[in-house]
């Protein structure tokens, strides 16, 4: 069990390995004011996960529910890779966390230090979680 999950926990150190060189280039082409490097840089980041999902929370029927949390699903199978978080009041990233898991195990955090989830929340707040 112990080799199933520091082979998830080792997908996910990959897979924010690679968010933070999106989000470098993003942030370089930016700096650079390069529209065709920001471009380029926007896309690879829009087509990098699986899906991009969106959920409610409780409300009465007939009200309208807005969205208040996010899934990016980076990888499947195991191991399996995802970002959740939660939306402010104009759909944007406020909050957001890189969970792992491998075949029969629950999902659990990968730590992050606040560079590295600075760098998340940019790459998630690249896509578009409205209506």
């Amino acid at each position: 069990m112990e080799t199933e999950k520091d082979r998830a926990k080792d997908q996910a150190r990959a897979q924010l390995d690679s968010i933070r060189e999106m989000v470098k280039a993003l942030k370089d082409a930016e700096e650079a004011n390069d529209d065709e490097a920001r471009e380029e840089a926007e896309q690879t980041i829009q087509e990098d996960p699986l899906s991009v999902q969106v959920r409610s929370g409780w409300h009465n029927p007939g009200e309208k529910a807005s969205n208040e949390e996010f899934e990016i699903l980076l990888c499947t199978g195991g191991p399996a890779v995802r970002i959740i978080g939660e939306l402010d009041e104009h759909n944007e990233p406020e909050r957001a966390k890189i969970e792992f898991q491998d075949w029969f195990t629950s999902w659990m955090d990968y730590p992050l230090d606040s560079e590295e989830e600075e760098d998340v929340l940019t790459y998630c707040r690249s896509f578009y979680f409205g209506d």
